[in-house]
């Protein structure tokens, strides 16, 4: 028997995505995804919310290829916690294809963050979902913040869309580039140019520091796959207005979603919706997160 039982609701990853229309451009980069484990190797965290299958690496180089990607940038897991062992073993055996987000706690070592920079990691990422992990003290995520700065690292922060004034002035206070998970999740029945998500862009607008990625529209959809008509509007916007700060990624294996699993092909098809030209796909795609992630 496996040494972890996923949760009897998770939904499994896809697996034959459809091979997309949209033909990423040269050197494209999936800025946001996952490897789980295999739990048997890399254990799920004691503290973890929930219980995925597993997802290694393996299948995500297939499922980079098949796309027509070139490289990813992999985020921890909340599954795994603090412990980064799967997501540097996914690093070191990418062959510089990969880049990292880790998770660290306040007692992290210097050698460490060390290891993990010389390992491909290049920020950290502070979670607000409170259903997925519980809550750090404010300065423990400042001190955490502070720590990394001198590698050049930056932030990556995940939350609601109704959580944003309240965490609108400790966002705006963190010292380092700040990318922000899914357009900050508006909720897509609002008006896209409505005080919700104005209060987003107002956030962009007045802190240059600040990235977006226009990812999951499987997340933010009332409507469904796999159009996912109604998220159109509001990536958009973001992709036109800050062209130079936005990241895309699939999500991929896409955890805790509980209403479908999106086809990885039709999410890539999604692409040319929200940035409609070659020049804005570029960015999206290959300028602006190989400026974040491989400049050095």
């Amino acid at each position: 028997m496996a040494a972890f039982q996923m949760d009897r609701d998770w939904l499994v990853f896809h697996p034959s995505p459809s091979k997309p229309s949209f033909r990423p451009p040269a050197g494209a980069v999936d800025a946001h995804c996952h490897v789980f484990g295999p739990g048997d190797v890399f254990p799920y965290a004691p503290e973890r919310k929930y219980t995925p299958c597993d997802a290694p690496k393996e299948k995500l180089w297939e499922l980079r290829d098949y796309l027509g990607f070139d490289r990813n940038v992999i985020v921890q897991a909340t599954c795994h916690g603090a412990d980064n062992r799967a997501l540097v073993d996914a690093l070191k055996a990418s062959n510089g294809r990969a880049r990292g987000v880790a998770t660290v706690k306040q007692d992290v070592t210097d050698a460490e963050l060390r290891a993990l920079d010389a390992a491909g990691v290049r920020g950290v990422r502070f979670n607000f979902v409170k259903r997925l992990v519980d809550t750090t003290p404010r300065e423990v995520l400042h001190s955490i913040a502070e720590r990394i700065k001198p590698l050049g690292w930056h932030i990556v922060i995940y939350f609601e869309a109704q959580e944003l004034h309240e965490l609108y002035d400790f966002f705006t206070s963190l010292p380092t580039t700040v990318v922000v998970d899914h357009m900050g999740r508006p909720d897509v029945t609002k008006p896209v140019d409505g005080p919700e998500f104005e209060l987003f862009v107002r956030l962009l607008r007045e802190n240059t520091n600040f990235w977006s990625k226009v990812s999951c529209p499987e997340r933010l959809s009332k409507t469904g796959p796999d159009a996912y008509d109604d998220v159109v509007p509001f990536a958009r916007r973001i992709v036109e207005t800050f062209p130079d700060r936005v990241l895309w990624g699939t999500d991929w294996p896409h955890p805790n979603m509980k209403s479908h699993m999106p086809d990885d092909g039709k999410l890539v098809d999604f692409i040319p919706r929200i940035a409609p030209t070659a020049e804005l796909q570029r960015k999206l795609l290959v300028d602006n997160p190989l400026a974040l992630y491989w400049s050095r």
